[in-house]
């Protein structure tokens, strides 16, 4: 069987600075750094000039289309060093006011439908979550720690057993910068 190679290269801006270490990729810039370790795939990582090159020279599928998953991921690192990610979700509610605060590395939502025990949410990595009026800002570097973060929040406000055009209570992603 023929080999062929699939490559991605992510150009590096400048006052962002990227090392490679094995399969570790760090990235760091203004607003902080990051780190995500890549041990569990065969795909080769290179620093070239200012260019992180993935490549491979495998003919599976999954190896060519985990060259650009790698690099896409990467990128996203390098948006957030440089710029930062931010979810806004809504606080919606008919009767009964959700009261929102954060305690810990949590999120707890109480007087939820008019239920008497708080419920929790668990905010992930270097996430800050801030509020305005009825919004919750979500941000930081990662986007993997904003999204997760954000999911949880809404996840817990999530109506079950009752009809969904009736209950709209909850509170809802619905700006992701």
């Amino acid at each position: 069987m023929s080999s062929t190679i699939t490559e991605s290269y992510v150009d590096i801006p400048n006052g962002v600075e990227a090392r490679v270490e094995e399969k570790r990729v760090t990235v760091s810039g203004k607003r902080g750094s990051i780190t995500k370790d890549f041990w569990h795939t065969s795909i080769n990582i290179g620093l070239q000039d200012r260019r992180l090159r993935f490549w491979t020279e495998s003919s599976r599928k999954r190896e060519r289309s985990l060259v650009n998953t790698l690099a896409a991921h990467t990128q996203n690192m390098i948006k957030g060093v440089e710029e930062g990610f931010t979810s806004r979700l809504k606080m919606v509610y008919v009767h009964f006011p959700i009261n929102v605060r954060v305690e810990k590395r949590q999120v707890s939502v109480q007087n939820f439908v008019g239920e008497r025990k708080p419920r929790f949410a668990k905010i992930v990595g270097d996430t800050e979550v801030k509020f305005e009026g009825d919004d919750i800002f979500v941000s930081g570097i990662d986007i993997e720690a904003v999204s997760q973060t954000a999911a949880n929040i809404q996840q817990i406000t999530k109506i079950r057993r009752k009809d969904l055009r009736k209950f709209i209570d909850g509170i809802y992603v619905y700006v992701k910068e």
